[in-house]
């Protein structure tokens, strides 16, 4: 990716904060700073980026890695995302040990093709897409340290770890030849000997060796006493287990059914006390690597540590495995059918052993070992701090899904609009509808048509779409608010493309940031760049509405918390005839407000009064029109 011309992220920004999100003295005081720094430091800055990047394969991949590694809080609501799968269509594997094994499966195969190359590479309207974050993708952790994260990958590992009831276990999938060594059968054997085994673990026992929830801690917390567990050898080799395994299993002990409690469930996992223990899901857990998560009713998630992978390249693995689990079910009752994979799967045997049931050295070891621990004073204290905080962290978070059925992305197309600009307009009236303001919004841009790209952010809150926000708050007639919408989501796909392009400002900005402290940082008496220090800047980095659009018929719902005490993490999926959105609780209401009945409705849909001060949170009874459309004439 190119480092584009100084002048595009400082004069007429396109993304970046504008009076709509500013009061007039500090729009004032961002366009001096910006003029500042374009003949001031920034000439300097963009040399030296210029410079950095002659040997890199993206200016902004190393400085966003620390970005992600620099974070200290919990990851758990605030950096891991969540996937849920739709059902498997085959009632009979919906049971759990037998969906487990089928998403393991397909998961090896899905790894193999990775390893000997055989991955079909993404394209995105006939371009073809960087393939590098696979490799951070399975057997990666990311390793708490005193001073930040690190990120760890072993290409060479063959095991995955499985945790049931806050127990862990291990069994190795691969043999030496990089072949899967277990059958479908091997590994349902397996995942339910480890369920079994585990549900005999007293209550009082589990809370104790839960020693997963101390991966939801503060960043430095877990980092202190992960070394203190290094410092036995027998929890040093656990850690290294965990560590390297390919990725890891959990199998829940609840089964639940409503989208709330799924997505909740797949995000931060459950709450549960019983006889004055944690016992919900939300200590079933590794949250520094990738897991898959399967429910004892066969529903089934992902939660990805997010470091290294973004959400296309996840959504690529869950629809690859998901599609394959479906083609060898059909190719179980016709040889015919053709799989996803073309990686063999073992014969249903256990290896062969040596005299007194010693493996061959050559032979993998794919009985399920439990994963022991010495726990000393120190660790136990953590892990009952760590579970205070993180039930402290669910219980402020109630996720709520709201997933409407009256139309979706075919409707909206017949109305010759963007469906992504569409959404992202009903959760700016939505917001105005609340609060009578407009704030930054964050919707991540796919840059992986770049080598080694990641994301660009678009900045949703534009001129043009307070414009339309302030139109169909009012008692405008439907033709002028339909106008306004058209006009908010034209000048949104303009975004897109220019973020999707490498245009955009936010990663170029934060690169000369991060340039500038690299060559001043320590020197105490230069000062940041004025830009730096600015509201505007400030603004733009406390993203208060982060919303992130990922959809794909293999998934039924995708989410993730705010990423500031005072926002909203709007995770949604466009469907053909429905919208899905995983939001806070206290948005919701005014979403299911903002929503017609039926399509037809909109060709009159009712007035708001005028809006009070934009400092005063208007009541829900203002936010009764709809959001979702305008006008049902596609024309």
């Amino acid at each position: 990716m190119a480092v584009y011309r100084l002048s595009q992220i400082t004069h007429e920004p396109p993304t970046g904060p504008q009076p709509h999100t500013q009061t007039h003295t500090q729009h004032q005081a961002t366009v001096a700073a910006a003029e500042e720094f374009l003949t001031n430091e920034g000439p300097e800055l963009q040399e030296r980026l210029k410079t950095y990047a002659t040997d890199k394969s993206s200016y902004i991949e190393e400085f966003w890695y620390d970005s992600y590694l620099q974070y200290t809080d919990s990851v758990v609501l605030n950096l891991n995302p969540f996937f849920l799968l739709e059902d498997d269509p085959t009632p009979n594997r919906n049971d759990q040990v037998v969906r487990a094994a089928s998403l393991v499966t397909s998961t090896l195969k899905f790894i193999h093709a990775l390893r000997t190359k055989q991955l079909e590479p993404d394209v995105f309207r006939g371009t073809p897409l960087d393939m590098s974050q696979f490799e951070r993708l399975f057997a990666t952790a990311r390793l708490p340290t005193d001073n930040g994260c690190t990120i760890s990958t072993d290409n060479l590992s063959r095991h995955v770890v499985v945790v049931a009831h806050s127990q862990f276990y291990h069994f190795e999938v691969f043999d030496d030849d990089g072949n899967i060594a277990l059958s479908d059968k091997e590994i349902v054997a397996n995942l339910r000997a480890i369920r079994d085994d585990a549900a005999k673990t007293p209550i009082t026992e589990i809370a104790k060796h839960a020693v997963g929830v101390l991966t939801t801690e503060n960043r430095r917390v877990w980092a202190t006493i992960r070394d203190s567990l290094n410092t036995n050898e027998i929890n040093a080799e656990a850690l290294g287990v965990i560590d390297k395994a390919l990725f890891v299993v959990c199998l829940d002990h609840v089964a639940p059914t409503s989208s709330d409690d799924l997505s909740t469930n797949m995000l931060c996992g459950s709450y549960e006390i019983r006889e004055g223990v944690q016992v919900g899901t939300c200590t079933n857990r590794w949250y520094d690597k990738l897991q898959v998560i399967v429910c004892e009713n066969g529903s089934a998630g992902i939660n990805f540590e997010h470091t290294g992978v973004d959400g296309h390249t996840v959504l690529r693995f869950v629809s690859d495995i998901y599609t394959d689990t479906i083609l060898r079910f059909a190719q179980s009752i016709s040889s015919q059918t053709r799989t996803l994979f073309h990686s063999s799967i073992a014969q249903s045997r256990r290896p062969p052993t040596l005299p007194g049931g010693r493996l061959s050295p050559a032979t993998p070891d794919i009985n399920p070992r439990k994963i022991e621990w010495v726990m000393t004073p120190e660790v136990r204290t953590g892990i009952r701090f760590a579970e205070t905080r993180l039930s402290d962290l669910i219980l402020q978070n109630d996720v709520k899904v709201l997933e409407f059925d009256k139309y979706g992305k075919s409707f909206i197309t017949n109305m010759k609009l963007s469906p992504d600009a569409f959404v992202q307009m009903a959760f700016q009236a939505a917001y105005y509808g609340l609060y009578g303001k407009v704030e930054c919004t964050y919707e991540p841009a796919m840059t992986k048509a770049f080598l080694h790209g990641r994301t660009e952010a678009i900045r949703s809150a534009t001129l043009e779409s307070t414009d339309f926000v302030k139109t169909f708050c009012s008692d405008a007639p439907p033709t002028e608010k339909l106008n306004a919408l058209r006009k908010a989501i034209k000048k949104h796909s303009v975004l897109t493309r220019a973020c999707s392009q490498g245009l955009g400002q936010d990663r170029h900005l934060y690169a000369l940031e991060c340039v500038w402290k690299r060559l001043y940082g320590a020197d105490r008496d230069r000062r940041l760049p004025r830009i730096f220090e600015d509201k505007g800047w400030a603004t733009l980095n406390h993203t208060i509405i982060s919303t992130s659009n990922c959809g794909n018929p293999a998934l039924r719902l995708f989410g993730f918390g705010p990423v500031v005490a005072n926002g909203f993490g709007l995770g949604y999926i466009i469907k053909d005839e429905g919208i899905a959105v995983s939001v806070p609780l206290w948005i919701l209401y005014v979403l299911f407000q903002f929503i017609p009945v039926h399509p037809s409705d909109l060709h009159n849909p009712p007035s708001l009064p005028p809006l009070p001060h934009p400092s005063f949170a208007p009541p829900l009874s203002i936010a009764k029109q709809p959001v979702f459309s305008v006008h049902s004439n596609p024309t």
